[in-house]
This record gives C-alpha cells, sequence and structure tokens, in this order.
C-alpha cells in the first residue's frame, strides 16, 4: 500500500493558496513523520490525501494522490475512508454526549463483520487499558489522554490502511503523550499499517519515526531518515531546540530564528 503525492497544490475558494507543489511518499509499513511550524500547511496536506478538504471549500487544483497508482485526490471523506484512508482530526474529535465505547464502535459503523469488529474492540482493549472501567463513560467528561486513546481506538476499529495521524499530542501530558505514541509505534509494527503522522513535537515524531519530512509556506523543504533530520543544525535549532553544543536554547531563541538559506 503505496501513498504519493506529487506535486500537490491546494486552493480555498479558489483564491486561497495554501499548498505549492507538495511531493512525499509513503510506502507500505512506514511511519513518516510531517513536521513544520503553525501554518506551514501540514493539516492541509492530510486533508486533501482525505478527502475532508471538500468539506471547507478546498481543492486539489494540480499534481496528484496516488494509493497504489490510483488517483484519490478531490473524492470524497467517504470515497476515501472506503479506500481505507483514515484521519484522526486535530483536537480530539469526538462524539461528547456518547460512552467511549460508543465512539469506539462508531469507527465501524461500515463493517459487516461483526466478530471481527468484537475482536478489534478487544484489541482496542488491550492497547489501552485505562479505558476498559470507563467504557460506560461519557466520552466528554473524560480527560484529555482518555479521550485521545479514544479517538486513536476508533481510527483503528475502521480497519485503516493508511492512517493520518494530526497533532496527537496537542494538550497532553509529556506520559500522556509518551503511552500513546508507544501503542502507535507498537500498532504500526505488529499491523505494518502505514501512518503519517503530523506533529509539532518533533522530538517524540522523530524518534517514533523512521522517515520524515518538513514543510514551510506550503512546501517540502527538506526530507530524510530520521536519523539524518536530528543531526540537521537547521532541525536542531528550530524544531528541536539545540544548540549546535547540544545545549537547549530558550523560547525567546528559537522563536525568532529564521531558515538558513539553504538546507544542508
Amino acid at each position: 500500500m503505496k501513498l504519493t503525492l506529487t506535486g500537490v497544490e491546494v486552493m480555498f475558494r479558489g483564491i486561497i493558496w495554501v499548498l505549492k507543489g507538495v511531493s512525499l511518499e509513503l510506502n507500505e509499513g512506514q511511519m513518516v513523520a510531517l513536521l513544520g511550524a503553525n501554518g506551514a500547511g501540514k493539516t492541509t496536506t492530510l486533508k486533501a490525501i482525505s478527502g475532508l478538504l471538500l468539506t471547507e471549500e478546498g481543492r486539489v487544483t494540480s499534481g496528484s494522490i496516488t494509493l497504489d497508482g490510483q488517483r484519490v485526490e478531490n473524492r470524497s471523506p467517504e470515497d476515501t475512508a472506503k479506500l481505507g484512508i483514515i484521519q484522526c482530526l486535530e483536537g480530539r474529535r469526538m462524539f461528547e454526549h456518547l460512552s467511549i465505547e460508543q465512539n469506539l464502535l462508531a469507527g465501524a459503523h461500515a463493517r459487516t463483520d461483526r466478530s471481527a469488529v468484537k475482536r478489534d474492540l478487544d484489541m482496542v482493549y488491550n492497547m489501552f487499558p485505562p479505558l476498559v472501567p470507563i467504557k460506560r463513560a461519557t466520552s466528554g467528561w473524560c480527560s484529555g489522554g482518555e479521550q485521545q486513546m479514544t479517538v486513536f481506538g476508533r481510527a483503528v476499529m475502521a480497519r485503516p490502511r493508511i492512517l493520518l495521524m494530526d497533532e496527537a499530542s496537542l494538550g497532553l501530558s509529556p506520559i500522556a503523550i509518551k503511552e500513546i505514541y508507544k501503542v502507535v509505534k507498537e500498532f504500526n509494527e505488529e499491523t505494518r499499517t502505514t501512518i503519517l503522522v503530523v506533529e509539532q513535537n518533533a522530538a517524540i515524531a522523530l524518534d517514533i519515526c523512521e522517515y520524515g519530512y518538513v514543510m514551510e509556506n506550503g512546501r517540502v523543504v527538506l526530507d530524510g531518515s530520521s536519523a539524518k533530520l536530528k543531526d540537521n543544525q537547521d532541525v536542531k535549532e528550530f524544531y528541536l531546540g539545540l544548540t549546535e553544543l547540544g545545549e537547549k536554547k530558550s523560547y525567546k531563541e528559537v522563536k525568532h530564528y529564521k531558515r538558513r538559506k539553504r538546507w544542508l
């Protein structure tokens, strides 16, 4: 299952140019990080893949998105979901009035294999034991960590072939972030599901992913193995906040960083 974006451009309402020729590639079973500051175009890239652009008056106006050679750009979210492309939205979007278990089962609403759905539900509970005692609880009253576990578990229930994760660490404690991404990594290794991870927490993204792309102003400006990106001085300074001596820079120093004329 190979996902390829080639020269993708995106416009909203025919006038707002957001993506400006994005190209990237995910091979089957890979975990790939998509890094960049706010407004770089990361979420728009995910929505271009999942079809959610169409719900926001956006379209891919140039380039192509292919899944194993099949063109999928500008399809409806329903059509892309049927192909196995599932997106976990930023902000832990869930049905807050429903229970944890009802949210999980919502991920399997299009499936008819009820015995397999039950097995997958048990698998999610094994992945996230803290959800078991609260599975009947109203999800809107649960903690951010419990909600993020539920959102990821709901995506798993859809049996994704390509999983798109948008800022799963947002608003969570360091312990919750570590636990959730540990499970995500294990899920990737055990099922060989292809996963594209959008994260501002570059350190954890590069730890769990084998390859990464860096976006800036709607374009990919750097890509390479996670080891290569961790060793890149620009990435160290802007995304990891480290000096050349490996010392941590202050937020004030990092936020005024401007990219050098060329990436090393």
